[in-house]
Parts: structure tokens; C-alpha cells; sequence
């Protein structure tokens, strides 16, 4: 299943919202070891400070670095950058904590409160004092970490994204394929059908001009269903039982009383949607294959329906031996629906072909799920 792109880029956009939600409260609103301490202003500045330059990093990592140089193989300069990047933030912090004199204010709000606690978290966060002075000798591990952790989750999420719309691509080019080939095989089996038909009408020419001249008109009425009522690639069942009778109608119009033909339908028919032409190339076989001018002959064709599960039954009898394969080229018809089938109905259908039983009769049996 294909996400819309702007499905995807909300998404996104909500996940970025999310992710800096909780590095905010992290930093700036929840700060449970704070709470009975006044502390200065000044390092509330600083957190803003930090969060600003960590989502600076997040999107120079994600717009910049993992596109260009981690995503074309260049992992060796992207992990350096990575380095310099975090150590940057990690001097840029110190020098944010000269600026505002953020040692010192600490230390005195933490050692008028609680002292134990605040030597455990000055020596945690900056380091180390000196002589009871905020020092610069200690590693900001704490800095440090956090800024790895944003880089890491700018790395997953861009990642993540890269392949996602990788995927997508790939999902549509496949999409396009399948299109670009239903379009093909459709665009040979409806000239298929119209050859076989107008040859039947020019023998109607030689015999009878009236019949001939509606003939064409019916088939006319065909033409107008295939070229406009089926170009959203589906149509419904009672269309294409309907378009199957009016077939039936023109065939029968150059054939004689030996031949018999039966169409079967349900009676409370449920209209769903169809594939346009899946029924036609079927019947049309029995009528190419199993009719005579002079001998007994019959076609038999039934449409069943339960629910959403359709049954479509041909059988006719076979004159001259004139079974075909559908390996061959005069079956394209059938080797197209075939094809058709297995893209528009990949595992919903059945498909049995038995090209010659004991009654010396060609037989199709169409089992399609279109739920």
C-alpha cells in the first residue's frame, strides 16, 4: 500500500514536533533536582541556549551530513563531522557558561540550599571546581550525551525517511509498470476482438445488408462502452453481463439452428465492480472454436454469483478438433486475461481450463474473490 506524500510529511512533521516537545520539557521545564532551589536566570538562558543549538545540529545532521556524505558512502568523513560537530556544542556550552557566569551562580544557589547535592551536581554538569570557583577542567559528559543522543535520532529519522521514500518510489515505478502493461494487454485484446468481430459482419455483408447494417450498429454500441464507460479500469457486473449479451446477440446473427447457446445469469444480481473484459475473451473462444455451420454444436455459458465471490462457466463443444492452447497465438486473447488476472486479482482468483473432457467438450471454469 502506497502512503500519500502529504500523509507522509505530516507524519513527519509530527514526529519532529514530538521529539523536541520532550527535549524541551527535559531541558528547559522539567528539572525535578531544581525544584527547592532558586535558581538564577541565567540558566534558564543557557538552556535555551542549548536547545537552540541542538536543533541546529538535528537538521545540519539531517539536511546536510546524512545526505551528502553518510547516505553516499562516505562514512569516514561523516563520523569526523559528527565529532566536530558534538565537540563544538560541548565548547560552545562552556563559553555560554563564562558569558553568563553560570558557574558561580550555581555553585551559590546549590551550597545555600543544599550543599552536598550541589557539589555532586556541579561536579556532574561542569566539572570539578577549583578552590570553591566554578572550573573548566571537568568533560561536560552530560552536554555531551544529549548531543549525541539528538544526533542519533536526527540519523535514525533521516534514515528511516530515506528509505520510506525509497520504498514509495519504488511501490509507484512498480505501480506504473503494472498500469503501463494492463493498458498494453487491454489495448490487445479489445483489437483482437474487434478483428473477430468485423470479419463476422462482413460475412453478414455477403448475405444479408439489413442484418449486416445492425450488426454494425450493435457493435457500434459495444465500441462506446469499451471506449468510454470503462476508462477508470473497472466497470460493473451487470455492464459487463450486458456487453456479454450484446456479443452473444452479434454472433448469433450468422449462425444456424444447429448451433445452440445458453447464457445463464443470477436473477438478483448484486452489482459490484469488475475488470472490464475478463468475460469477453472466454466467450469469445467457445464462439471461435466451438460452433459449425452444418453440425450439432452447442455453447453453454453461466454466471453465478454468491456474495462477492463470482463463478463464470463456458463450455462448448469442439469442432474439428479445433482445441487451442494457450501457448498459442490464436489464443492471445485468453493468455492476456491470464495476465490481466494475475495483476488485477493476484491470489483472488481460479482459473481451470480443461481443453478437451470426455464429451469432447472445451471447458472453463473462472473463480474470481472481489471482495
Amino acid at each position: 500500500m502506497i502512503i500519500p506524500k502529504s500523509k507522509s510529511k505530516l507524519v513527519a512533521i509530527m514526529v519532529q514536533i514530538l521529539i523536541w516537545g520532550v527535549f524541551a520539557m527535559g531541558l528547559i521545564f522539567y528539572q525535578p533536582y531544581l525544584s527547592a532551589i532558586d535558581v538564577p536566570y541565567q540558566y534558564w538562558v543557557k538552556q535555551v541556549i542549548i536547545l537552540s543549538m541542538l536543533v541546529a545540529a538535528f537538521y545540519l545532521n539531517s539536511l546536510v551530513l546524512v545526505p551528502r556524505f553518510l547516505l553516499k558512502n562516505h562514512s569516514g568523513y561523516y563520523f569526523m563531522l559528527v565529532i566536530a560537530l558534538v565537540a563544538g556544542i560541548v565548547f560552545l556550552s562552556g563559553q555560554v557558561d563564562s558569558w553568563l557566569n553560570l558557574h558561580q551562580l550555581m555553585d551559590a544557589a546549590f551550597h545555600k540550599r543544599w550543599q552536598s547535592i550541589g557539589e555532586t551536581l556541579v561536579r556532574r554538569q561542569h566539572g570539578s571546581p577549583k578552590n570553591g570557583q566554578g572550573g573548566h577542567g571537568g568533560i561536560d559528559t552530560i552536554t555531551i550525551t544529549i548531543t549525541a543522543l539528538v544526533l542519533g535520532i536526527s540519523t535514525s529519522f533521516t534514515t528511516i525517511q530515506k528509505w520510506q521514500k525509497d520504498q514509495q518510489e519504488r511501490q509507484e515505478l512498480e505501480q506504473d509498470k503494472v498500469t503501463s502493461e494492463l493498458s498494453f494487454l487491454k489495448a490487445q485484446i479489445n483489437p483482437h476482438f474487434f478483428f473477430n468481430t468485423l470479419n463476422n459482419i462482413y460475412a453478414l455483408t455477403q448475405v444479408d445488408a439489413d442484418v449486416a447494417g445492425k450488426a454494425i450498429h450493435q457493435l457500434s454500441r459495444m465500441m462506446r462502452y469499451l471506449l468510454y464507460d470503462t476508462q477508470k479500469g473497472h466497470t460493473l457486473l451487470s455492464q459487463e453481463i450486458a456487453f456479454v449479451k450484446d456479443y452473444i446477440s452479434l454472433m448469433q446473427l450468422r449462425l444456424t439452428d444447429v448451433v445452440k447457446i445458453t447464457f445463464d445469469t443470477p436473477t438478483d444480481l448484486k452489482d459490484i465492480p469488475i475488470a472490464p473484459m475478463i468475460f469477453v475473451p472466454f466467450v469469445e473462444n467457445a464462439f471461435k472454436h466451438g460452433v459449425s455451420a452444418t453440425l450439432q454444436s452447442h455453447i453453454e455459458i453461466s454466471v453465478k454469483q454468491d456474495d462477492k465471490i463470482l463463478h463464470l462457466s463456458v463450455k462448448n463443444s469442439i469442432i474439428n478438433d479445433n482445441s487451442i492452447s494457450l501457448d498459442t497465438n490464436s489464443g492471445i486473447g485468453l493468455v492476456n486475461t491470464r495476465r490481466r488476472l494475475d495483476l488485477l486479482y493476484p491470489g483472488k482468483y481460479k482459473l481451470d481450463i480443461s481443453e478437451l473432457n470426455a464429451d469432447n467438450e472445451y471447458t472453463v471454469h473462472l473463480m474470481l474473490n472481489l471482495s
